[in-house]
């Protein structure tokens, strides 16, 4: 219409990055607290905190989450562990000894107040120490309470077993599926399990919000990791199901598409995808071999996805593929019309425009920890964006702040709990205390 911008412009300036700060959150006023370790647990009350909820992530003093002392190669900034940061931003931290019946009922007063209470333990353990869904739930009806643990709450094979995302990929049958033929089964490079289930885990307990919203009622919510890398499996156990042959490791090829692999280039490596005729038509255009087309072996969808048809066919764009830079790949994927992508490194992330501009790199200034930079929040809302306020912090350093202004508690009521270490803080080894030359009361979010 006349007088309208172009849409690039308007979409550019409705999720201007640069005015995050000025817009309200979509989920304040929602309090969470979270008794977690590692991944799964976190990344689900994260996930929350970025789009406003207060998260208040209650540790056991003084080393606190797992996560803070298994830095990927031992590397430590600044005394943090860069493995803890990307599941603990915004969050208020505070440390209890819930060993201690005191403790307890301290952290019952947290969650008397909070409307979401997030956990990953073993299955069984809150509720054997007093404090599980039936107990918490009496004292705070409105309560949603989540579980997420590898396997269940139930269940043969969920009592008394530990779980780590290697195990859900394993025993979800992803590990099964992933890799080269003929080789051992792969794991994902990243915590798969753990970054997909907390996403199930905020929609479920976004969900029960709105139920509660209707009803007033409160709910528990199990979660299993592992059931939730089996729901995304795609066609995998329908397959099995309706020919009774099991889904083979292929690599990088994908065999519903016909023509989609990863190509090695002159300078790394490009994802290429052209399941339709015209995709198809595009890339041999680009390469100049467009009589490949005519050839009854690749004319059809279905005929470019028999075994010996893909792999001839593959082998050519792999010769073709090699000549090339990444670059030109993908130019020539935009002006003929197939599906091309550059295998990008963190490297190239950090250099890339693109993901400087959307936000998508997060540079922090850090009053505690300096110059950051970490992967942003993914959805873009035009009206309520996530951000982060804050990256991860020490071992209880919130605790003054949120016993004080949310139990009321006195500096002499605090003061006689940390003298009696129920309330505590970080111990002097990396990954749980601040940078050395931190100064008390310094970088502090308020």
């Amino acid at each position: 219409m006349a007088g309208e911008l172009p849409y690039f412009e308007w979409t550019r300036q409705t999720f201007d990055p640069d005015r995050v700060f000025e817009k309200p959150e979509a989920l304040q006023g929602i309090r969470v607290v979270e008794l977690c370790t590692l991944v799964l647990g976190p990344v689900t009350a994260d996930f929350l905190a970025e789009f406003g909820a207060e998260v208040i992530k209650v540790e056991l003093p003084p080393r606190g989450d797992t996560m803070r002392q298994v830095p990927p190669e031992g590397y430590f900034w600044e005394d943090l562990c860069f493995g803890f940061t990307p599941a603990n931003h915004n969050k208020y931290q505070v440390a209890i000894d819930l060993h201690h019946e005191e403790g307890k009922e301290l952290f019952r007063r947290l969650v008397a107040r909070a409307d979401v209470f997030v956990e990953n333990l073993r299955a069984g353990t809150l509720d054997r120490w007093g404090i599980g869904y039936r107990q918490l739930s009496k004292i705070n009806p409105r309560l949603i309470y989540l579980a997420a643990n590898g396997f269940g709450q139930w269940g043969p094979f969920s009592v008394g077993r530990a779980s780590y995302d290697l195990l859900a990929q394993a025993a979800s049958g992803m590990a099964g599926i992933t890799g080269f033929p003929g080789r051992p089964p792969m794991k994902s490079g990243i915590y798969q399990g753990d970054f997909f289930g907390g996403l199930m885990n905020a929609i479920a307990i976004l969900a029960a919000l709105h139920y509660r919203e209707q009803t007033g009622k409160g709910q528990y919510i199990e979660y299993s990791q592992a059931e939730g890398l089996i729901r995304a499996m795609d066609w995998t156990w329908v397959y099995h199901h309706l020919t009774g042959r099991k889904r083979e490791r292929y690599g990088n090829r994908d065999t519903a598409l016909g023509l989609s692999d990863v190509f090695r280039c002159r300078d790394g490596f490009v994802a290429i995808s052209a399941p339709t005729d015209e995709e198809f038509l595009g890339l041999l255009k680009a390469m100049g071999r467009e009589e490949l087309a005519r050839d009854p072996r690749f004319s059809t969808l279905k005929a470019r996805q028999q075994e010996e048809n893909a792999r001839y066919l593959l082998s050519i764009v792999a010769e073709w593929a090699s000549g090339l830079t990444r670059q030109e790949i993908d130019r020539l994927g935009a002006e003929y019309g197939f599906a091309s992508a550059p295998v990008l490194s963190a490297e190239d992330h950090f250099a890339s425009e693109h993901f400087r501009a959307r936000k998508s790199v997060w540079v922090f200034d850090d009053p505690l920890y300096g110059d950051l930079v970490e992967y942003g929040p993914a959805p873009k809302l035009s009206e309520t964006p996530g951000r982060f306020k804050w990256p991860a912090r020490p071992v209880g350093f919130h605790n003054r702040y949120v016993f004080r202004s949310l139990l009321g508690l006195t500096t002499e009521e605090l003061r006689e709990l940390e003298e009696k270490g129920i309330v505590g803080r970080w111990k002097d080894v990396p990954g749980t205390r601040p940078p050395s030359w931190w100064k008390e009361g310094e970088g502090e979010v308020l």
